[in-house]
């Protein structure tokens, strides 16, 4: 499993002429990047959490920004640069974040930072075998390292930071290590991607990732008009299609190399309504689908999300599929899948909450999930199979009873710890304001029912009045709630 590391060392020092007479020009451009940071506690949401600290490294592109690993400035509270043999540090702000492909953008304060600075240009993606060389600071180092490697693959990989999304990734046969992450890795005098992660030592060795430039050119093309629109996705499942007796079953030819299988199509996704179960994709975009489910784009087979990868909000694709043993031509305007969020990794954003008697409900994600590694069964299924069941038509939110702040008023309710949120007083709870809703209702008892339990949680509203103060008094709770927005 990928872990998220600082820095991405690369190799060995370079020693051509050319090499080290680009390295030169280059590592002038590169810095080092300090970030103070206050991850949020999910355990006690109410609470600001933890101030930590984070060494990354970034460079120097068009507009006198700087580009790093959103990793890098995570949670982030003040943020400095440090150049390359000048002692002053700049304090810089983030400009753009991109949480998906672990991508950002800086800009430093001072105008002053960039005098005399080369902005570093992009190149394309290296071919295998090729050498490049990596700059940053690797293990917090108060010196830039320069290394070298070769590039051994390229593939589709997921990325660790958000843990759900996967982009095309570059493999070179390189030490990763913390503080090399969001430095450039260069070849020719030009970037050709952003060191962000690799294995750790006990599962494989001189093994790291970067970026490459499609990755990193699509986030700065996304950006120009002033915000962040995020990645678009088809939102269906697919099947190989290897076996010649389905394929024949379906239509194709048995000994073909074509065609891939949809199981499933997300509803409120892009294809809903376009595409349905049971189809065969056979192109997207004038490109050969093989059975495999990759595509050939620019000489290399590549898987065929690649192609949607290109894509932005309110951009189409076109499809010709097989339906019925019949061709027809399908276009797909593509949008983003808020669903799959439930299970990637949020930064920056304040934990939503309510308590109500002590009792902490949240809305069911991957932070939590992280935090409490929930062993209810139903908790799980919902977490696990939200998207691929389609649950969330039902449940937009998960709502959780995440924890319990013992009182009196909630004796023996643990049993309830970390279920699912059915109903309070027969109203579904499919969002963490109903929850609200719920409680604000006039009413002398309230009934909360959770999935998969038969014994409700039953709660006398003159007993919860009386212990409010003293809950919030016994657990320093500075606000009861946060629904999301400002405050």
């Amino acid at each position: 499993m990928f872990r998220r590391l600082a820095l991405l060392a690369a190799v060995v020092v370079a020693t051509a002429p050319a090499v080290r007479a680009n390295v030169a020009d280059v590592r002038k451009s590169v810095f080092r990047i300090t970030n103070t940071l206050q991850a949020p506690d999910y355990r006690a949401p109410w609470n600001p959490g933890n101030i930590g600290r984070g060494v990354g490294a970034g460079f120097l592109i068009s507009g006198g920004r700087i580009m790093t690993n959103a990793h890098v400035i995570s949670d982030a509270r003040f943020i400095e640069i440090e150049r390359e043999g000048d002692p002053k540090k700049y304090p810089a702000k983030v400009e753009f974040v991109a949480n998906d492909c672990d991508l950002a953008v800086l800009t430093v304060l001072d105008p002053s930072f960039k005098t005399g600075l080369k902005e570093l240009e992009f190149g394309g993606i290296p071919a295998l075998e090729s050498d490049v060389t990596a700059l940053g600071y690797p293990i917090g180092g108060e010196h830039l390292s320069v290394t070298r490697g070769v590039v051994s693959r390229v593939d589709y990989q997921l990325f660790s930071h958000s843990a759900v999304d996967s982009h095309l990734a570059i493999q070179i046969d390189a030490a990763i290590n913390p503080g090399n992450s969001g430095g450039p890795v260069v070849q020719n005098g030009k970037v050709v991607g952003v060191a962000f992660q690799g294995y750790s030592g006990d599962v494989a060795q001189n093994v790291g990732y970067m970026i490459p430039t499609p990755v990193v050119t699509r986030f700065l093309k996304d950006i120009e008009d002033g915000k962040y629109d995020k990645y678009v996705d088809i939102a269906l499942t697919t099947f190989h299609l290897l076996n010649p007796a389905q394929r024949a079953a379906l239509g194709l030819k048995p000994d073909g190399n074509t065609g891939i299988l949809v199981s499933s199509v997300m509803a409120g996704g892009s294809c809903d309504g376009l595409v349905q179960r049971g189809d065969v994709l056979l192109t997207i975009d004038g490109l050969t689908i093989y059975s495999d489910s990759s595509v050939q784009i620019d000489g290399e087979r590549v898987e065929m999300p690649e192609v949607v990868e290109r894509k932005f909000k309110g951009d189409k694709i076109d499809f010709v599929l097989l339906r019925n043993r019949q061709e027809i031509k399908v276009t797909v305007p593509l949008k983003n899948a808020d669903p799959y969020l439930i299970q990637a990794f949020s930064y920056g954003v304040r934990p939503r909450y309510f308590i109500y008697a002590g009792l902490v409900f949240q809305p069911l994600n991957r932070n939590l999930m992280a935090a409490y590694n929930f062993e209810d069964l139903h908790t799980r299924y919902h977490y696990n199979f939200y998207v691929i069941d389609q649950l969330f038509v039902d449940r937009p939110e998960v709502i959780v009873l995440a924890s319990i702040l013992p009182d009196r008023v909630n004796s023996y309710m643990n049993g309830h710890r970390g279920m699912v949120v059915d109903t309070i007083n027969g109203k579904k709870i499919r969002r963490l304001e109903d929850v609200r809703e719920a409680f604000d209702v006039s009413a002398p008892t309230f009934v909360v029912k959770m999935l998969g339990s038969g014994r409700p949680l039953v709660l006398q509203k003159a007993e919860v009045d009386a212990a409010r103060d003293r809950i919030r008094n016994r657990y320093n709770l500075v606000s009861e709630s946060y629904l999301g927005g400002e405050g």
